[in-house]
Formats: C-alpha cells, sequence, structure tokens
C-alpha cells in the first residue's frame, strides 16, 4: 500500500519539495547579483508555490508568472532560479485537467521568452537569445505534452480494466441469478410431476384400499415407483450442483454430443446462442439455434439427459397414472438439436401433469408433435372428463411460467388454457436452425 502524505503519495512530495529546494538555493545564490535579496525574495517564493504543482498546476503556472514578470518590470534580467518558470510549465502542461491551460500557458512563455531575450545583456544580437530561450521553452513544452499524452493513455487503460471488473462481477451475479432459475425450473420439473402422479394415486389407493386391494396395491406400486425415478432424478441435479466441471477448449466434446449441452435433471446446461430472434441464456437455451456444436460448451459433464426417443416411456408412465394418453408424431423430424430435444420432453411432462391434476385420472389425452422444415409444434389436448380429484390442486405454480420460459428461448409460442367443449388445451411451437450458428 502507498503511504501517503495530505492525500498524495509520499514519493511524489519528496520529489516537490526536492525541486522546490533546489531552486530556493539558486534564489539564495542570486542575492549578490542584480536585484539583491529582493531577487531572492521572488526566488524564494517561486520555490514555496512549487511544492503545489501537482494538485493545482493552474494557479501554481499563474503565481510564477506574475514573479517572473515583476523581473522584467524591475529589469533584473534572466536569473538562475527562473528554473522555476519551466517546472512551472512543464507541470501545467502534463497535469492540467484541460490542455488549453498548457497552450495559454505556453503563449504567455513566449511572450517571456522574447522579454527576457530583450534584456540579456549579450554581445550579439537580441533575438540569437530569443532563439536559445524559445528552443529550451519548446523543447519542455513537447516533452511535457508528450508525458501527458502518455500519462492519459495509462489513465484510460487503468479505467478500462475497471470498467470491464465491474462488467465481469455484474455478469457474474447476472449468472447467478440465472442459475437459480434454471435450478428452480429443473426442480420443478422433476418434483411437481411425479408429486402430482404420487398424490392423485395415493388418493386413489386410499378409497379403493377396501373395494379393490389389487388396484390399491397397484396404485402404490405407482407411487413407489414415482417416488424413486424423482429421487433418482434429484440426485442426479444435486451431484452437478457439487461437482466442478472440466475446464479448457477441449472439454465440451471430452463427453460426446451430451457433454456438448449439458445435462438438465442429470446435469447441467450452459450459455448458448438462440435461434431467429431467440436469446442466449442458461439452462436448455445452450445452443438453442442449432444444438451442439462440434466444439460443445467448456465444463459440462457428460450424463444423461431426456430427450425425445424417452417420450414413450413418459407416456407409459402416465398411463399407468390412469391416464388415456394417445400419441401421434408427424413430419420429418431427423436430428434435433439435444437442448430443443429436452425442451420438448418437459414441456410434454409439464402438460400431462397439468391434465392429471386438472382433468383427473381416466381423461383422455392426445399428443401431437409435428416437425416442419425449421419448427416444432406440439400440441397437447385432454377432454377433461377424468375422475376429479379428491383432493383439488393447488393453484399458482411455476408450470406455465417455465413453459414460456423454454419455448421463448427458441422464438416459440404458448397458448394454454381450457377449450369450449371441455378439457384443456396446451400447445407451443419452437423454431430452430439444423446447421449451429458459429461465434
Amino acid at each position: 500500500m502507498t503511504r501517503r502524505i495530505l492525500g498524495r503519495p509520499v514519493r511524489s512530495v519528496v520529489f516537490d519539495v526536492a525541486v522546490a529546494g533546489v531552486v530556493a538555493l539558486l534564489a539564495v545564490a542570486a542575492a549578490p547579483t542584480v536585484g539583491g535579496w529582493k531577487a531572492s525574495v521572488v526566488g524564494l517564493a517561486m520555490a514555496v508555490v512549487l511544492v503545489w504543482r501537482r494538485v493545482r498546476p493552474v494557479a501554481v503556472t499563474a503565481v510564477v508568472a506574475v514573479l517572473a514578470f515583476s523581473q522584467v518590470v524591475y529589469g533584473w534580467g534572466p536569473l538562475p532560479y527562473d528554473l522555476a518558470v519551466l517546472v512551472a510549465l512543464y507541470s501545467v502542461v502534463k497535469y492540467a485537467d484541460r490542455l488549453r491551460d498548457g497552450i495559454v500557458a505556453g503563449i504567455v512563455a513566449a511572450v517571456g521568452v522574447v522579454l527576457a531575450a530583450v534584456q540579456t545583456q549579450s554581445p550579439a544580437a537580441w533575438y540569437f537569445s530569443a532563439i536559445y530561450y524559445g528552443l529550451v521553452t519548446g523543447a519542455v513544452w513537447l516533452v511535457a505534452l508528450n508525458v501527458r499524452t502518455r500519462r492519459l493513455y495509462v489513465l484510460s487503460l487503468e479505467e478500462r480494466a475497471a470498467t470491464l471488473e465491474r462488467e465481469r462481477e455484474a455478469e457474474a451475479r447476472a449468472a447467478v441469478a440465472e442459475e437459480r432459475t434454471r435450478i428452480a425450473r429443473e426442480l420443478h420439473d422433476v418434483v411437481a410431476h411425479s408429486m402430482a402422479v404420487m398424490i392423485v394415486q395415493a388418493d386413489g389407493a386410499r378409497f379403493m384400499i377396501d373395494q379393490s386391494p389389487e388396484t390399491a396395491r397397484n396404485a402404490v406400486r405407482i407411487v413407489a415407483d414415482t417416488g424413486r425415478q424423482a429421487l433418482e432424478d434429484m440426485r442426479r441435479l444435486v451431484g452437478v450442483l457439487r461437482e466442478p466441471g472440466p475446464t479448457g477448449p477441449e472439454a465440451g466434446v471430452a463427453g460426446g454430443p451430451e457433454a456438448a449441452v449439458g445435462t438438465d435433471a442429470g446435469g447441467t446446461t450452459g450459455a448458448g446462442r438462440a435461434g431467429p430472434g431467440g436469446r442466449a441464456g442458461g439452462g436448455d437455451r445452450a445452443e438453442a439455434a442449432g444444438g451442439p456444436g462440434p466444439e460443445g460448451l467448456a465444463g459440462e459433464p457428460a450424463r444423461r439427459r431426456p430427450s425425445v426417443a424417452e417420450l414413450p416411456a413418459l407416456l407409459d408412465r402416465f398411463r399407468a397414472a390412469g391416464l388415456r394418453v394417445r400419441f401421434v408424431a408427424t413430419g420429418t423430424s431427423g436430428a434435433l438439436p439435444q437442448a430443443l430435444e429436452l425442451t420438448v420432453y418437459r414441456l410434454v411432462q409439464e402438460a400431462l401433469t397439468n391434465a392429471l391434476k386438472h382433468a383427473g385420472v381416466g381423461a383422455t389425452v392426445e399428443v401431437t408433435l409435428a416437425h416442419d422444415a425449421d419448427a416444432v409444434v406440439l400440441d397437447v389436448v385432454d377432454d377433461g372428463r377424468g375422475r376429479p380429484a379428491v383432493t383439488p390442486a393447488p393453484s399458482g405454480g411455476h408450470g406455465l411460467v417455465g413453459m414460456r420460459e423454454r419455448v421463448s428461448v427458441y422464438d416459440g409460442s404458448l397458448a394454454a388454457g381450457p377449450r369450449l367443449a371441455g378439457g384443456g388445451r396446451c400447445g407451443r411451437g419452437c423454431r430452430y436452425r439444423r446447421t449451429p450458428r458459429r461465434r
């Protein structure tokens, strides 16, 4: 830590005092010459004000200029302590807030050069002395200008570095907030649908245990299986939060394509580039537009993640929970981005969970997945004719909010609500690029 005196670094204060001391010695030495003790007093005054040449360069230069002009008035001519004039000129050019002050000081110094040359006692013509004084003064002014430019450049670099540091801190805070949102969304996806299934099945088992023990046992089995699956997914998510991923440019491809885009309930996801009109973000936003590129995403562990290929197993679980699910896929899917496959899986999961909670056991749900050239359209419709839940489902969840966030990443839209014919409908479209965007 730099030691300071009166708010200034000790080194600067010591140097300025040393310069003032040199000028003071020259002033004392000028006593026996022209002007006597009066000239010495003027020189000592110049020496004293030079101590503040860094903090008050304009005021110091003005005082030194007035004292130097008094020499002209008294006709003393140039004296050794006039070194203070050059020091003040250097200081105002280097330390003044505006370069205009340095230019004005240079003009005043040029006038002083002419006056000093006229009063110089020399066998040569006065303009020879003027040229000599002018060269010395001009050299000091140019050196000061060069040092000023360098000083301002260094200050700008320091300010830029401080700004970048503040931006990095702000980005880090934003990343933390985004990660919290992602974790909350993943926890909702992992836990909410499982809890809904378990509650419905547990209520059914409680009312059917006397009338149909076999049905009750089947419901309890579904509760246990669903709980184990939710626990496994929770362990994966918590494990990813605890394990730091690898670093380096090739870390993203170390685990294959799954590592390239991160994981969901069983892993993490990274920042990516969205599709046409999309945004970059965290979570499933990684490589949203074109899926994982060959370069992958650094720091993502290779873990299993849900995909469109696992939709039949998901539908079977909801069928076992009591929904009558029909699945229709149209168009040619081709190779979808893995982050988009995760989004489709989670959307189907959330829509079926809502159908089970609100339409009830026994409701018929039709899931349609249509593939276009650059878009995926998902439509989930239920007839609302299931058995109502024993305990009404609580409202105010964040399922629709999470669905809209996922869809918005792909410049998609979401429509959810009741139908006039009964039941509910949830549909959305997501656009994507088959060719990943390059940075």
